[in-house]
């Protein structure tokens, strides 16, 4: 009850600073970086769009998306990040929740260590693709994930990134209508369905290594490879038995002149130790919760171009992004998401627009199953338009 109270607190606080920061024209920043005491900034964006479904006639209207807030520190010693997010389903904020909350200590130039809710170090970055909506593999609840927990990173040389974290749990439930789902990460959940085993991830063990190679003294050229594995026990509530979670990723990155290209593939095995339902766990994110089939392939390769305007009026990025969850379970049908979009950046004001290509996707006209089993295996389109302010 007390943390329902301070959520929704939390919320209406949050509207207000959107509101007052959407009237500066720079970010808001105190300090300076180079002391002690450090420097704050606070950043952000308010976001409107329109959709146009070829499954459904309820859209085609304007209307507010979403709000972040981000705060960053950073100091001599000391830096952090505070992000929280706001959307709008039905009404104002009916759903928000907590992304980031955290603080480090920079023991010297090469290494530091982050507590508290934070990005999970697993595959190339804490997003695989360009894209707004995302790739399939957010959904299943490898990409895009904030846990609480403590990262240590270390450049222990000039091309080479290890990460060594562990995470307690969770970042937790925030303000929404969903049973347990209200949360911006996927996380395995709790549900109130009838019949359906309810689940909680625990200590997890994640490396992640980064290795920065030649660029074969071809100018402007730089490329990198890596992979990372995860670790952690996956408590079945209802049956009382604890399983795990064994998944890992590997990546690689190139850019050249402004052409990014990011590949990625791994694999993701589950043992929930549930004796009714061994192929399947339930997940939940964004107000819902559905099935993510316990033993698949993922793969995802985003490539991008940056262009900026010589007289820098504009920066204009195209991309194309392919994701897929494979299941290894041999009546299961495969989940997989495309999009072609492109991003107008003019001063403060950005423009997106992404035409998305979903099947078995549980957010593009799917089913709680998507993920898992299946649904109609049909194909889906949507066409997502996104207009920002951000400051």
């Amino acid at each position: 009850m007390v943390l329902t109270k301070f959520n929704a607190l939390f919320t209406g606080v949050s509207i207000a600073i959107f509101s007052s920061m959407s009237s500066f024209a720079s970010d808001l920043s105190f300090g300076d970086a180079d002391t002690h005491l450090g420097k704050v900034t606070v950043s952000g964006w308010l976001r409107a769009n329109i959709q146009d479904m070829d499954y459904s006639d309820n859209d085609h209207k304007l209307q507010f998306n979403a709000a972040k807030i981000n705060v960053n520190y950073d100091a001599k010693m000391l830096f952090g990040n505070f992000e929280y997010r706001c959307y709008q389903f039905d009404t104002l904020c009916d759903f928000s929740s907590l992304v980031n909350a955290n603080l480090g200590y920079k023991f010297n130039n090469a290494n530091r260590i982050t507590v508290g809710v934070q990005d999970v170090p697993f595959g190339p970055g804490r997003g695989w693709s360009t894209s707004w909506y995302g790739g399939i593999d957010v959904n299943a609840g490898l990409e895009d994930i904030h846990n609480l927990g403590l990262d240590f990173q270390s450049h222990i040389t000039e091309s080479t990134k290890i990460d060594l974290a562990y995470f307690i749990g969770d970042a937790g439930n925030y303000v929404g209508k969903g049973y347990d789902s209200s949360r911006y990460t996927v996380n395995y959940v709790k549900t109130n369905i009838a019949g359906d085993s309810s689940y909680n991830e625990k200590n997890m063990f994640i490396g992640r290594i980064d290795q920065q190679l030649s660029n074969f003294q071809i100018p402007n050229l730089s490329l990198s490879v890596g992979g990372s594995y995860w670790y952690s026990d996956i408590e079945n509530l209802s049956s009382g038995d604890t399983g795990s979670r064994n998944a890992w990723a590997a990546f690689a990155r190139s850019n050249y002149k402004g052409l990014n290209l990011t590949i990625t593939g791994g694999k993701n095995k589950i043992s929930n130790k549930d004796p009714i339902d061994p192929d399947y766990s339930v997940m939940g994110s964004f107000d819902s919760t559905y099935y993510v089939a316990n033993d698949a392939n993922f793969y995802t390769a985003d490539l991008n171009y940056v262009y900026k305007d010589p007289n820098q009026r504009f920066t204009l990025m195209p991309y194309l992004t392919y994701s897929s969850y494979i299941k290894n379970k041999s009546n299961y049908k495969n989940s997989t998401r495309n999009i072609l979009g492109a991003q107008l950046d003019i001063k403060k004001f950005s423009m997106a627009a992404e035409y998305i290509i979903g099947k078995n996707d549980v957010f593009i006209n799917g089913s709680a199953n998507s993920l898992a089993a299946g649904d109609d295996n049909s194909t889906n389109r949507m066409l997502n338009v996104l207009f920002f302010y951000n400051f």
